[in-house]
């Protein structure tokens, strides 16, 4: 994009399909980065890069939390967006029973650049025949349910979100806004998705292969007992992790130690340790083009070798294999 251009871009349009039932930050989330990607086009003096808007059947929809939103008509003619989401949401699946609804989208997504879901509407999409042999991702608490109901798609149930050809899908909730946020990124580049990432006041701009259920969040779980040693541990992770550094920084005999830190968390130190590690090394690798071995410094693992291991048992793949399907290099050279 260039500032104040002769012939300006036409702004992408984007349609954000909701229903009754809808779950408000699945629709909002993405909603507000494409709005907020305007915003910080025009304070830059750029032609706002898109046209966003809800489209329903019906004029009225209720989401889920009880607040009542305007939405445009489907559109029946015209032209394609560019982009069309499907947002998820308890009324799912009333939606995927909807034939008048499931024939518009199969229409309208064939003349879409780009379709996607976020959490659950995958199950809309599947219903309108969309994910067929597409590899797909949906909130981890329903990917068995859409494997089954979808057994020609192909469900990830880690990523938070999955990008396949013309196909995105998303995890739940927040997934939505870090699918979203990559969009722009691909469509306009990295600095100003980030801008939009930092205009949000999003933590961390998230890459898909980060998983649904973080390390931290689960080992949290079964009791807060330990919340504060996880907490230590994420950010010390090349120090010494032992059971002996970790059993006197809980100030407890190390025998104590590791019998309750299992009954609290349901792993071992050791485990909890590598898997923690390992969330890390993944981070790094989608995110960074730090050699391997800086790599296997930061996150506390011995040698390449080891960092290897760590990522074979856990994620069934090796490093290059990981950094080739979600690293940096691979999304700026589309």
């Amino acid at each position: 994009m260039t500032l104040h251009p002769r012939n300006p871009p036409a702004p992408r349009r984007v349609e954000l399909l909701a229903f009754d039932g809808v779950q408000l930050l699945d629709l909002i989330g993405p909603l507000q980065v494409f709005a907020s990607a305007n915003e910080q086009a025009a304070a830059a003096g750029l032609v706002p890069p898109y046209r966003p808007r809800v489209v329903a059947r019906t004029r009225l929809v209720t989401s889920s939390a009880g607040l009542v939103l305007q939405a445009a008509a489907l559109p029946r003619a015209g032209p394609a967006p560019d982009t069309l989401l499907v947002a998820g949401g308890q009324g799912v699946t009333q939606a995927a029973r909807d034939a008048v609804l499931l024939r518009w989208l199969r229409r309208r997504a064939h003349g879409a650049r780009r379709i996607g879901s976020v959490c659950i509407g995958a199950f809309v999409l599947g219903a309108a025949g969309l994910l067929d042999g597409r590899r797909v991702a949906t909130h981890w608490q329903q990917c068995d349910e859409l494997a089954r109901r979808f057994p020609r798609a192909r469900v990830e149930p880690d990523p938070i979100f999955v990008r396949d050809g013309a196909l995105w899908t998303s995890a739940g909730v927040t997934a939505g806004i870090d699918m979203a946020l990559a969009m722009v990124e691909d469509d306009l580049g990295h600095a100003l998705s980030m801008a939009v990432a930092r205009d949000l006041v999003v933590f961390l701009k998230r890459p898909g292969s980060q998983a649904q259920y973080s390390a931290t969040l689960a080992h949290q779980q079964r009791s807060g007992a330990f919340d504060a040693l996880h907490a230590w541990i994420a950010g010390h992770l090349a120090a010494d992790l032992s059971v002996p550094a970790l059993a006197e920084r809980a100030g407890m005999s190390e025998r104590s130690f590791v019998r309750r830190f299992r009954a609290s968390t349901g792993h071992t130190p050791a485990d909890t340790v590598q898997r923690l590690r390992v969330e890390a090394a993944r981070q790094l690798l989608a995110s960074t083009t730090l050699p391997l071995k800086r790599v296997a410094q930061r996150c506390g693992f011995g040698s390449e070798e080891t960092l290897r291991r760590a990522l074979r048992r856990h994620v069934h793949s090796t490093p290059g294999e990981y950094r080739a399907r979600f690293g940096a290099a691979r999304r700026r050279a589309r």
